[in-house]
């Protein structure tokens, strides 16, 4: 009888944990279905058709490749710096557990809205105010380390004109670079900066003549003042601004005979310029976005969940983390060995050993000459937050229109 009563007890409890096994997978499978669809919602200043937006489109896609229908996206294109309250709030009260806004213009707003959302996560690119007063826990600020994608941009840039000089194409007093900007603020003058930095590594009488459109997206301007410094003498032009104006005005006139190259920012552009653009970089805004939304669908920290600089409720990367990227050389076009001279730049930069704010050279704050700063010192960008912070015309050498 005691034989039978402990396989008795035996199939019991056998029996009883299948039982709890089949409920506990029971309950976590139910629960695993029902994990929420997280809503993200983008704001952004361009649509598709502008460079600058369309990388942050290509994220939208990153994440629906992620996530499939786990997440639901909401995106508003074209909203002005001046009227994002609106379409912020909407999408606040759409529902969105996420919001990315993609314009400095949106930081003041976006943060704003941050501290009325406190369940939402607002994060803003190119922005440097997450860690002002007042600080949310919910409103964050992130952006890629491009000053070294501009640096790599200008070496190459100057090889193509080192080598035109070599030719006999140009002489080394005509080196001119022009430069069409969007607005005087720190992120283009630490770009253009780097860009002709790099350019000067090559050919170290270079100088610059730079035009703010006052506008982040103008084709007919951006496209004119580009014809204006081709028309001055610039025999290589770049750009910090969101249409591919610049690229169509070295294209065109070098049709007619004018010695000019380009390189463009944000995407490439060798389809719109095969005989004049060298190589492009970009911001790639796929990993902070990507990981950020996935933070929030695990209730996490986002900062504490994304590789990078972190800086308080701000985070950054470049080559290291593959948020900045050289999108692609003109092979045809391009000096001997710029692909080669590209890559091992890329590595110095992962390995963190490129100074590029140094040189003999003054810098001055366009708004305040008694700010001077002397590159002898060298300078760090992007030592304390995501945004660049490089605010100073190097004098002498690079001249404002």
């Amino acid at each position: 009888m005691k034989k039978y009563a402990n396989q008795i007890l035996t199939v019991v409890t056998a029996t009883l944990v299948i039982g709890v096994s089949l409920l506990l997978h029971t309950v976590w499978s139910h629960q695993a279905k029902e994990k929420p669809v997280t809503k993200v919602g983008f704001i952004y200043d361009g649509d598709t058709a502008t460079p600058y937006t369309n990388n942050f489109v290509r994220a939208e896609q990153e994440l629906k490749e992620e996530f499939g229908d786990d997440v639901e996206i909401i995106s508003y294109s074209n909203v002005p710096d001046n009227n994002s309250e609106k379409s912020i709030r909407a999408l606040a009260d759409a529902g969105c557990d996420i919001i990315f806004t993609n314009s400095f213009g949106y930081g003041e707003t976006a943060k704003k809205l941050a501290g009325e959302y406190p369940k939402i996560q607002f994060c803003q690119a190119t922005c440097a105010n997450a860690n002002e007063k007042p600080v949310y826990d919910n409103y964050h600020t992130f952006m890629g380390n491009i000053y070294q994608g501009r640096y790599i941009s200008g070496v190459i840039a100057g090889m193509k004109l080192k080598e035109m000089i070599k030719k006999g194409v140009i002489t080394k007093e005509e080196v001119k670079i022009g430069y069409v900007g969007a607005y005087p603020y720190a992120e283009v003058i630490s770009g253009y900066t780097a860009f002709f930095l790099g350019i000067r590594q090559e050919v170290p009488e270079a100088v610059m003549s730079v035009k703010y459109t006052d506008s982040w997206s103008d084709y007919t301007v951006e496209k004119v003042f580009a014809e204006e410094l081709i028309e001055e003498g610039c025999v290589m032009i770049s750009q910090h601004s969101d249409t591919i104006g610049p690229a169509v005005a070295c294209e065109s006139a070098r049709a007619k005979g004018k010695t000019v190259y380009h390189v463009g920012y944000n995407q490439s552009m060798i389809d719109i310029a095969p005989t004049t653009s060298i190589l492009s970089s970009r911001i790639n805004w796929n990993p902070y976005i990507v990981e950020a939304v996935r933070a929030v669908r695990e209730g996490q920290n986002i900062e504490n969940s994304i590789p990078g600089n972190v800086h308080g409720n701000d985070i950054g990367a470049g080559f290291e983390k593959d948020w900045v990227q050289i999108v692609e050389i003109n092979d045809l076009i391009a000096a001997k060995g710029s692909r080669k001279r590209a890559e091992q730049l890329i590595q110095e930069f992962r390995q963190g050993s490129v100074p590029v704010f140094q040189g003999d050279y003054v810098g001055v704050d366009p708004f305040d000459e008694t700010d001077t700063y002397d590159l002898h010192e060298g300078y760090i960008e992007n030592e304390k937050s995501s945004a660049p912070s490089f605010h100073y015309v190097l004098k002498d050498v690079i001249r404002v229109e």
